[in-house]
């Protein structure tokens, strides 16, 4: 097995050490910078200090690779299906904790407690702001009322697959090829982009309606994206879609204590100091995510979309219908 160079592996577990402090050697595909608040305030609060290498992609190979050389400590994802992949290739380790446990609901945890939720982020409806929608539901995407009027990102996205496999879990494999039909059918464009060009270009007057996730919506309206992308937040108005039988689907981004982790104990702490009061609440300002926590602090553009019911299906059963969710996008032509 190829194993890390010895000279990488002594700089990344020993830079802390020669400032005289403990350290947690973090592997994320989060973008460093929405994630280094946090990590700036659990190294003030505990004098631990964090080395954080950013992979867009290859993270469980690069792991694998690395084998038991590895100086990965703690491992950050964001997409559940990428830390269940993790999982099932042997690449992280069980973490048994009460703090985690009680702070993350079941169904945003690996139930074998290899990979926890940290952040959430809501599959939700962008509406036109002249629909004056109170409510609605993903199965509606598909009726015939919103025909050349939805918009929305490629049925291939993982964030898109994610919404289809939960649809399979709720009403089965024909519903679900139907129901993609339906919103295929319903399209105003080709599906593409990203969810910020969906309210684009309903502010273009290309389509009423499409599905986005939340956190852009901060990012759009607060100018945090862009000043050219304030008009496009305030163009949309924010509906949280459930299914009829169930909440609204989230994501979550989360972090597993790595198999071989040199540094275990503290990468555990960090997992635990993610899940505080204080780490989540900086979360909710640095991303616009949801906690994961139950009652901590929420950002007012995020929490003005009213109380978010959670489709209590979990992750794990969205996560194994994923690639039947892929197949049926790709038999119904949804891309094309």
């Amino acid at each position: 097995m190829t194993r890390i160079s010895p000279v990488l592996a002594a700089l990344l577990m020993t830079t802390a050490a020669a400032a005289g402090a403990a350290e947690v050697n973090l592997y994320t595909t989060r973008e460093p910078g929405l994630i280094q608040p946090l990590l700036d305030a659990y190294t003030e609060k505990t004098d631990v200090a964090v080395n954080t290498i950013f992979m867009k992609d290859g993270l469980a190979e690069r792991v694998a690779a690395e084998g038991e050389s590895s100086p990965a400590d703690l491992l950050m994802t964001v997409d559940a299906g990428m830390l269940a992949d993790l999982a099932e290739r042997g690449l992280t380790q069980p973490v048994d904790s009460a703090v985690l446990k009680d702070a993350i609901p079941a169904e945003l945890r690996d139930p074998a407690d290899n990979w926890f939720g940290l952040s959430m982020r809501a599959r939700v409806l962008y509406a036109a702001a002249d629909l004056d929608l109170d409510s609605f539901t993903y199965e509606q995407l598909a009726d015939p009322e919103w025909k050349d009027r939805v918009c929305i990102r490629s049925g291939q996205h993982p964030y898109n697959t994610a919404l289809f496999a939960d649809h399979i879990v709720h009403h089965g494999e024909e519903a679900t090829e139907a129901w993609l039909t339906g919103i295929k059918d319903n399209l105003a464009r080709k599906p593409g982009g990203g969810d910020r060009d969906v309210a684009k270009d309903i502010l273009g007057g290309i389509c009423d309606i499409g599905i986005g996730n939340s956190y852009y919506v901060g990012l759009m309206r607060s100018g945090k994206g862009g000043p050219e992308q304030v008009p496009w937040g305030e163009a949309i108005d924010v509906v949280l879609p459930t299914f009829q039988d169930g909440g609204t689907q989230v994501n979550i981004s989360g972090a597993a204590v790595a198999r071989h982790a040199p540094n275990a104990d503290a990468a555990i702490d960090l997992l635990e100091y993610l899940v505080s009061d204080e780490a989540q609440a900086i979360y909710a300002q640095a991303n616009f995510e949801y906690p994961i926590k139950a009652g901590a602090e929420i950002d007012p553009i995020i929490e003005s979309f009213g109380p978010l019911k959670i489709d209590p299906v979990p992750l794990t059963e969205i996560i194994a219908q994923r690639s039947t969710a892929s197949q049926l996008a790709e038999k119904v032509g949804f891309d094309n």
